[in-house]
Order: C-alpha cells, then structure tokens, then sequence
C-alpha cells in the first residue's frame, strides 16, 4: 500500500537531524560485508522507512527526517511495553518499522500486509537480517477479512486517505481487532490549526442549513480528483473533527492521542444485534 507522502515535514518535529530509529543491529559488520549490505538495501530501494541495519540506513535523506521514527517517538510511550502473548496486525506494513518494532516487545504473532510488493520485498529483507519471526504477505485493507482470527493490536496507519472507499475499509477493519484490542490509527488532516476536537453534533438538523457547512470545527473530509502533493493516491484529506466522527461511527473509543495524526482507539460498539456494523449496512438493515 502505498506511502509516498506524509503530511508533516520534519522541522514540525524539530528532529531533522536527529537519528532516533532503535532498528540496530548490536554489531557492524565487517568493510566487505557492509558494501555488500549497502548494494542490497540500494537495490531494493526507492525506501519509504527509514531503517538502521548494521548500521546502514535505508532512507538517510527522507524529506521528513527520521521517517517514521518521527512517529514512532511519541507513539512507542503510549503502547504496552511488553506485548508477550499478544498478535499484532500491521495494515499497510511498507518496510515494517512497527512491525519491527512490536516484535522487539515480545508479540507473539506480527503479520505485515501490504499490496506494493516493493515494499514487502523490503520488509523481508529487514526481517532476515534482523533474525525476527514477522508473517508478511500481499493483501490490501479491503480484503482484511480474507485473514483468519482477530488480532490484539491492529495499526491502521498512513493509509486511510490513500484509500478510494476509506469508510469500507475501516468498517473492515475494525472487524479484526479482537474484544477489548486496540486499534492504532494514523492519518493526514488538514487543516492544522487549533481547532481541536469536534464541538457537540447535534443528532439532527433542518434541511435549509446552512452555518454548519462552514463552519471549519464540524466534521468535513474534501476530495481530490486529481492529485494532492503529487500522489494520484492521495484522495482524500479530512480535518481532525471527521476523523473523530468517523471512528466513533466505526463503534471506536477514542482513548488517546498521543501523537498529531495518531489516534489509539478500542472497538466498544463495533456490532448491532450480533452483526458487524458492516454486514448491517450491506442488507440494509443498519438503522
């Protein structure tokens, strides 16, 4: 799935310079070994993650600094420390930094789904490198249900608005966090300003108005036909209100938000009268 923009630059974060990615090998090695490792990340470039294998770093130069690290500092303190006996699903893996990373905390399972086989070729060779038992395999967030079991904490991240259908998708997803999991979802907004979260909405309003529709604190998501930031994937850009009205509509609690673009959500409503949500709309039966 793809990841060629993200909305922030590094200067939001302060860090440019900064190298923070824990994704080190406890040794460097060898001159002849390490040219070799540097010709085989080269090769299985272009890099979206910026990774640190023995030392070489995948994507040095991303415009946004230490990519995702830049994410993954502020994100890592909220998660469980320990994932031990936990499953982790990873929608939209790319290289699999946080695949990476929720394996180093002990998840007994990590799956990486992903359909840009660049990217899946990337991750497995982070993986075999690295010595860690992370699943990667081709599957896009429409086709999650093909996956058997649910999973403890599923990361729905950088992907939602390169999704042409992003609420079929996230009805889909939801479907995979197990009872009581966590979802962990990212996505770009805009504006950024300091509109915070959605005022109150009222459970209905009149047809002839008006106000609501520009007023920039009520949940709004605009679509673009053509490209945004030069990526044709890139469809759509909610502002932070709809992001919370949409995840609240997916039977999400939102728990926290401990990064700009990220939110830790818990599935608390995600059924009706025994059927998901999804299910419910399809037979016309939702409400």
């Amino acid at each position: 799935m793809r990841h060629l923009f993200c909305p922030l630059g590094a200067n939001h974060y302060g860090i440019r310079k900064r190298r923070g990615s824990q994704l080190l090998a406890a040794q460097s090695p060898e001159t002849g070994q390490h040219e070799d490792l540097q010709t085989r990340l080269r090769n299985a470039g272009p890099w979206f993650h910026n990774l640190r294998i023995h030392g070489v770093e995948t994507a040095p130069d991303h415009f946004l600094g230490d990519y995702p690290y830049v994410k993954w500092r502020y994100l890592s303190e909220a998660l469980p420390a320990d994932l031990a006996g936990k499953s982790v699903l990873d929608i939209g893996c790319n290289a699999g930094y946080y695949s990476i990373e929720l394996k180093r905390r002990n998840a007994a399972r990590v799956l990486g789904i992903d359909t840009e086989e660049l990217y899946l070729n990337q991750a497995r060779i982070v993986r075999d490198e690295l010595g860690l038992d992370i699943e990667y395999q081709h599957c896009s967030a429409y086709d999650v249900l093909s996956i058997p079991g649910q999973f403890d904490v599923v990361l729905f991240m950088g992907l939602f608005y390169h999704l042409r259908y992003p609420l079929y998708a996230l009805d889909r997803v939801v479907q995979k966090i197990k009872p009581g999991g966590t979802l962990v979802f990212q996505t770009l907004y805009r504006p950024h300003t300091d509109e915070g979260a959605a005022k109150p909405v009222e459970p209905d309003y009149p047809f002839w108005e008006q106000e609501i529709f520009t007023d920039p604190t009520f949940p709004q998501m605009r679509f673009f036909e053509h490209r945004f930031s030069g990526d044709e994937t890139n469809w759509w850009v909610p502002n932070r209100p709809a992001i919370e009205a949409m995840l609240r509509s997916a039977g999400l609690r939102i728990d926290a938000h401990p990064e700009e673009e990220t939110w830790l959500c818990t599935p608390v409503a995600v059924e009706r009268r025994g059927k998901y949500l999804q299910q419910l709309e399809f037979e016309g039966k939702l409400w």
